[in-house]
């Protein structure tokens, strides 16, 4: 009798661990389909690039322009950190602080419109090349965060709203790759700047000029179609700007936490493996001015061609599942980029490759009504909570200088001790991307949704309110439907809230 309790006692163990197998599996399974699914047959990439009309090839060139812009203007101070910190006589971590002061302003602004952010972007990226020392300098680029406030968010929002679902993965990785485009020209124009021995300031007067070509441009560019849509339902449903954005609040708090969260480790990624790569390049590993700069224009030609493949096949193979791939060849890359004899721009070209996903993906997971403000305001939180990432670096960098093997500081040609900015740089993107990776995993996506459907959020049961409901109120309030409110979801495109 006591044989037989014991072999069911051992029986039930046995189907209890079964079932929690069982479980475990359906978990891990649950995880995999909602990261991956069988791709679809991809469609032409010359045929998704010809076959844009000229509305949308202007709208996306303009928005492309702006955030290339942007960057240029960016890495016009990381580039010439070491110079700036020389002329001004501090250290280069207090260059670097003004990348933290131009972040905290960024959140303040991100509503103005893109003209006046361009011409602001204009007047005082001149002014800053006439900064008499460091304090004035960092009051300019606190402005100058102010006015670039919205460029992604807006932009990325008007370019993607305007081209059609199947070219959307492909322009995304484009569109994000004005970024290593800005960095490639502020790259080239900065060699010129030190090879012919001008001033540092040099560099923004060239952006302030670029500037004004974008001005010109966007006299062009058109409002996108799903605001006029959403700008109209709002008058039929007798809703304000103001009571929408609450609804959007209450009904999505935790979509929003997320969507910074997000945008917060990929902007950690972004900052943690390029603000102060120039300055290792050259203070740590001795690099002069050519090899500095082949450097500079290898990895970003990488992160144009791998952003934009990746981009492309985010459309078929999902979005998160690319974003989780690109994570883990990244840190796999992260020992030979730091410490490798000759270095390698790879983790540079696969992180871009990453973050080309993000202008799709951030959009797709806005409520459609706030479109333009959600992703703006997801990016430029996060961008202010990773702020701080050259700062973090180049401070830890210099509290632990690079020791020669009889324990004794290496000194540089000024007899100043060389900060390990490699170490620190390779803990820090090791950090980041395991974060990453586990943010990917508990997120979700809206891989394909349709921008051109009009939906609002109903305060009261929180549902969303279709094209077919604000139809019906605008006939019951003796208005004729227009184009917009009669045109139903094309085939196979998402409405899912």
């Amino acid at each position: 009798m006591a044989k037989e309790n014991k072999d069911l006692d051992v029986s039930s163990v046995e189907q209890i661990e079964n079932v929690q197998e069982s479980k475990t599996r359906q978990i891990l399974r649950k995880i995999k389909d909602s990261i991956y699914q069988k791709p679809e047959k991809p469609t032409n990439v010359w045929h998704l690039l010809t076959n844009l009309n000229n509305t949308q090839r202007i709208t996306f060139a303009a928005a492309f322009f702006g955030w290339t812009l942007d960057a240029f203007d960016f890495f016009s101070v990381t580039l010439t950190a070491t110079s700036i910190a020389k002329d001004f006589g501090v250290e280069p971590s207090d260059v670097t602080n003004v990348e933290t002061y131009c972040a905290l302003a960024d959140k303040y602004g991100r509503r103005w419109p893109l003209m006046i952010d361009i011409v602001l972007y204009s007047i005082i990226n001149m002014a800053s090349g006439f900064a008499p020392n460091l304090q004035t300098f960092i009051g300019l680029r606190a402005v100058f965060g102010i006015a670039m406030g919205g460029e992604w968010g807006l932009g990325a929002s008007l370019a993607l709203e305007s081209l059609p679902v199947e070219a959307r993965g492909l322009f995304s990785g484009i569109y994000q790759q004005g970024y290593a485009t800005g960095y490639l020209l502020a790259t080239v124009a900065n060699y010129g700047v030190v090879r012919n021995g001008s001033s540092w300031r040099v560099l923004f007067w060239v952006g302030a000029a670029f500037a004004l070509l974008a001005v010109i441009i966007r006299f062009w560019v058109p409002e996108s179609e799903p605001f006029e849509k959403t700008k109209e339902a709002r008058k039929i449903l007798g809703r304000s700007i103001f009571k929408e954005t609450w609804v959007v609040i209450k009904k999505h708090w935790l979509r929003l936490i997320y969507m910074v969260i997000l945008m917060a480790f990929m902007n950690f990624l972004s900052h943690g493996s390029q603000d102060l790569y120039p300055t290792f390049l050259q203070t740590q590993l001795g690099y002069d001015n050519d090899q500095k700069t082949a450097t500079s224009v290898i990895y970003n030609f990488g992160a144009i061609c791998g952003g934009t493949i990746v981009g492309y096949y985010s459309n078929y193979f999902g979005r998160r599942f690319c974003i989780a791939v690109c994570a883990i060849l990244t840190g796999a890359f992260i020992p030979l980029w730091a410490f490798g004899p000759n270095i390698q721009p790879s983790v540079r070209c696969i992180r871009s490759s990453i973050l080309c996903v993000i202008p799709a993906h951030i959009n797709e997971l806005a409520p459609p009504a706030f479109r333009g403000l959600m992703p703006g305001l997801a990016y430029q939180l996060g961008n202010l909570i990773s702020a701080a990432s050259s700062q973090i670096q180049a401070v830890i960098g210099e509290n632990n200088p690079i020791k020669n093997e009889d324990g004794s500081y290496r000194l540089d040609s000024d007899g100043k001790n060389i900060a390990n900015y490699g170490l620190t740089q390779a803990i820090f993107m090791g950090c980041v991307c395991a974060c990453l990776i586990i943010t990917v995993l508990v997120g979700k996506e809206e891989r394909n949704r349709d921008f051109g459907v009009v939906e609002l959020e109903d305060d009261r049961s929180g549902r969303a309110v279709g094209p077919a409901e604000i139809t019906e109120l605008s006939m019951e309030q003796g208005r004729p439907p227009t184009s917009n409110e009669e045109k139903e979801p094309r085939s196979g495109q998402s409405t899912v809230q």
